[in-house]
């Protein structure tokens, strides 16, 4: 199984890294991993054209190589003027005839200079604020083997054909989340006290109705 760099154009089209609904297989530490998984399936026969691997949480590694001075500076200078100037010269000797060694020879040493100047101008113009060489790599913590969402029991069936040990870790660990939301949700919710729960059961209280007032006796005159 070879690995494709991702590019911003694919011959498969703007709609080659999308899946209907899809959802996770398995998570992994490594690309190596999720190659293996991913080759897995692809051996018992399941439609990996419907697997997308996603890497996440990305960041950049830069790794040391050596320390940069002004002689090898101007040693890769001159040394890449020269391969220029070699490539020139041969150009140039296949349409023109005679003292095609001397030419060869004159290019590559015009190509050396060259080179030399230009990569002491460039390390001058940089003040010395990267006296190192280094390479760098976007690389990704994790990465997740996602499907369709129709082929999802189908290839998580298959993983834990692949690796019992760790498909029963990773439904313990879902038991444990889902328990954990739970928990949270039902913390969230405020709790009924028994005087409450009382009070809402008991039937509102019955009072009898209050006798109707008699008007006052008239008052004789006298």
């Amino acid at each position: 199984m070879t690995a494709q760099p991702l590019g911003g154009r694919s011959p498969l089209g703007p709609g080659a890294f999308k899946l209907n609904y899809p959802m996770s297989l398995g998570v992994y530490d490594s690309y190596h991993e999720a190659q293996k998984a991913v080759d897995y399936l692809s051996d018992n026969g399941f439609p990996v054209e419907n697997v997308l691997i996603v890497g996440t949480d990305l960041k950049q590694v830069e790794r040391v190589t050596g320390r940069l001075t002004r002689g090898r500076v101007a040693m890769g200078g001159a040394l890449s003027g020269a391969w220029l100037g070699a490539f020139v010269g041969l150009i140039f000797s296949m349409f023109e005839d005679g003292q095609t060694l001397v030419r060869i020879l004159s290019t590559v040493i015009f190509g050396a200079l060259f080179g030399l100047v230009w990569s002491m101008v460039g390390y001058a113009l940089t003040k010395g604020q990267r006296d190192f060489t280094s390479v760098s790599q976007v690389v990704a913590t994790r990465y997740e083997v996602m499907t369709e969402h129709k082929y999802v029991q189908q290839g998580r069936d298959l993983i834990a054909q692949m690796d019992p040990m760790k498909a029963a870790q990773a439904q313990v660990a879902e038991a444990q989340a889902r328990a954990y939301a739970e928990a949270q949700a039902a913390a969230q919710t405020p709790p009924t006290t028994q005087a409450q729960s009382d009070a809402q059961a008991r039937p509102p209280a019955q009072f009898p109705a209050s006798p109707p007032q008699q008007p006052p006796p008239p008052t004789s005159g006298f």
